[in-house]
């Protein structure tokens, strides 16, 4: 019988790969201090490229823009402020004022429905510092009432990885000693269970790095991409430790 593995799935630390082009563009856009809407699918590497480039062009990051108490709470930290237990409208007027020089770009990553207040408080940064916007969806049913100020943005589109690229990624998580030398017999594979989504191919390669697995063998491939769906609907779940496939 296959003994349970009460350890969760390691964290791989992703190679970033490809997005040359955007990055190269996204130097461009920030010289000419433009607003930049980052657009792609979940797990496509958005953030990602933000954390790539993010200290090269000292920007100021919000990594969960939903809410306004997340955003001021990243924001002030950055900025060196403190809340003072101010209300949040008092939060929100010393921030503004704050980012009235325009000296950085401010990131706002995970935006999806905007309200009315959310977009007000978004439209009143882009008018004094350049902004990135990173979501999922350009479309005014998903973005909301911040929808119509879009067209003020240059907008760079996140694709998916291509099989070269993919095959960029594993041999790097190898080369770490990541995940087994015999993972680079399914790179294709791992491109088309993936579809070139940066997030799935990496939790592929955390299973792989957890459990045994028997690469040659399909059944074997199979509970590889079971214990990657489990993993990702219950987070702190546990797997057979496969011996063999």
């Amino acid at each position: 019988m296959a003994s349970k593995s009460s350890t969760p799935a390691p964290k791989i630390i992703a190679p970033f790969v490809a997005r040359e082009k955007e990055i190269a563009r996204l130097r461009q856009l920030h010289a000419r201090r433009k607003h930049v809407l980052i657009l792609g699918t979940g797990g496509v590497g958005k953030t990602a490229l933000v954390d790539q480039i993010k200290e090269e062009l000292d920007l100021l990051v919000c990594p969960a823009s939903e809410h306004f108490v997340t955003i001021f709470d990243s924001l002030e930290a950055q900025l060196g402020l403190t809340s003072d237990d101010l209300k949040l409208i008092q939060r929100k007027r010393r921030l503004l004022k704050a980012l009235a020089g325009g000296k950085r770009t401010l990131v706002f990553d995970g935006v999806y429905w905007t309200t009315p207040k959310l977009s007000s408080f978004l439209e009143c940064v882009m008018e004094r510092s350049p902004m990135w916007i990173c979501t999922r969806s350009e479309h005014p049913w998903d973005m909301g009432h911040f929808w119509t100020w879009l067209v003020r943005f240059e907008k760079i589109e996140l694709q998916p990885l291509h099989l070269v690229e993919t095959r960029e990624f594993v041999s790097a998580a190898i080369e770490a000693k990541q995940i087994p030398r015999e993972t680079a017999g399914i790179v294709e594979w791992l491109h088309h269970r993936s579809n070139g989504n940066p997030l799935i191919l990496r939790e592929l390669c955390e299973e792989l790095a957890l459990n045994s697995y028997d690469l040659k063998n399909p059944l074997a491939l199979r509970r590889l991409d079971l214990d990657r769906r489990i993993h990702e609907m219950f987070p702190d779940a546990t797997t057979s430790k496969k011996k063999g496939g």
